[in-house]
């Protein structure tokens, strides 16, 4: 895990600087980063949710190159920082309390900066895909739930790059980041069923937006059969998704602009977005 702090600070010195910090809320941890691309606009959008298994210890530096890059290839880029597990006020029900105050800012934004609302799609590398998979669905949250939506951002669609898509099978199986799901919403499957009801993407379905699903063929932190399953249930349940697997990519490649999967990537969010032409597939 130390790779990936190191990680984000080199990544972040690789790119330049967002054009603006604008909070969301009253936390510290609840701001995004604003980039615009050249020229009049209104501009399309990508609201970008970094990932690292929702741990305190890696932030939005993650996601600097990828949305610059985004912003140079004509896409406004909102990256928002959320609380996360080892934040005061983070995991559950907090961070996902911030990541729909902060997509959801997209709309206030809009009657400042020349945003086009009507081109939003969400992207989420790692954590931060099952974190956009679930915004997408937080309206078929039961309606008691204080996370429920029943008008949140419109959007294109969701476009996630490793992303952790089913929480109770992730969870359930070894590794370092696996263990980040019990942390994040306080226990098991098993022991507290009715949140992962709430939080798990794959239970929530049908998102009723595109999905576009962006695997490492060689990703060792989340398998490509995170999505590859959501993807043919969310196609089940009567959703338009699909996934691409990037032969010979790690998990980090997807969010390297350096990285030859990187043209995979934009050529998914400029498709939702009506940029660019249809993937060839």
């Amino acid at each position: 895990m130390a790779f990936l702090a190191a990680l984000g600070v080199a990544l972040a010195l690789a790119a330049a600087p967002a054009d603006h910090r604008i909070p969301y809320g009253p936390e510290p941890l609840q701001f995004g980063l604003l980039r615009l691309p050249a020229g009049a606009g209104p501009h399309p959008v990508a609201v970008v949710i970094h990932g690292g298994c929702w741990s305190s210890a890696y932030g939005l530096d993650l996601m600097a190159p990828a949305s610059d890059a985004l912003r140079r290839a004509g896409i406004a880029t909102w990256t928002i920082e959320y609380r996360r597990v080892g934040d005061q006020g983070g995991g559950w029900r907090g961070t996902f309390e911030d990541v729909a105050q902060g997509i959801d800012r997209v709309n206030a934004l809009a009657r400042s900066f020349p945003l086009d609302t009507s081109r939003v799609v969400l992207v989420g590398h790692s954590a931060g895909g099952h974190l956009a998979l679930w915004a997408a669905a937080r309206r078929n949250l039961p309606a008691a739930s204080p996370l429920r939506a029943a008008h949140p951002l419109r959007l294109r669609g969701v476009v996630g790059l490793g992303g952790i898509a089913d929480l109770r099978a992730y969870g359930a199986a070894a590794g370092g980041c696996n263990q980040g799901v019990a942390r994040l919403l306080g226990g098991t499957a098993a022991e507290v069923p009715e949140r992962y009801a709430e939080a798990d993407p794959i239970e929530l379905l049908p998102l009723r937006v595109p999905v576009r699903l962006v695997q490492g063929g060689r990703d060792g932190i989340v398998p490509a059969t995170q999505g590859v399953a959501f993807a043919a249930e969310a196609r089940r349940t009567g959703d338009d998704a699909r996934v691409r697997t990037v032969a010979g990519a790690g998990h980090f490649d997807l969010i390297d602009p350096s990285a030859p999967a990187w043209k995979t990537v934009v050529e998914e969010i400029r498709a939702l977005l009506g940029t660019g032409p249809r993937p060839t597939r």
